[in-house]
């Protein structure tokens, strides 16, 4: 049974910075592409990084681009996300997410993926 547990989540003023952890069971994490999104209430679901298995490529939209880094440690089945110079309109719940069946990125984060965690909250102060 797959199972993604995030952690890492808090409270930081602006300028500051998290690191997101997101614990995987059941699979084995170098397998396949790894997502991070986020959701804020009344907004659709959005991807802000990605991780290809196999070449190790990463994608990040314009948003974060420069301050999020997506990292992997495949040997310990988790992965990352670094957050840097954090902005108040980061504040969101941050979830990892995978479809087993993908193993590069896509052009653009699918809503549709196999499996997501619970979630954790950040959230960015001024």
């Amino acid at each position: 049974q797959v199972r993604l547990v995030e952690s890492g989540g808090g409270s930081v003023q602006s300028g500051g910075s998290l690191r997101l952890s997101c614990a995987a069971s059941g699979l084995t994490l170098g397998n396949q592409a790894m997502n991070w999104f986020r959701q804020t209430p009344g907004k659709t679901r959005e991807g802000v990084a990605c991780s290809s298995s196999g070449d190790d490529s990463k994608r990040y939209p314009e948003s974060t681009k420069g301050r999020f880094t997506i990292s992997r440690d495949n040997a310990k089945n988790i992965l990352y996300l670094e957050m840097t110079n954090l902005t108040p309109e980061d504040t969101a719940i941050y979830y990892c997410a995978t479809d087993l069946k993908i193993r590069y990125c896509d052009a653009e984060w699918r809503l549709d993926q196999d499996y997501w965690g619970q979630g954790t909250r950040v959230t960015v102060t001024s």
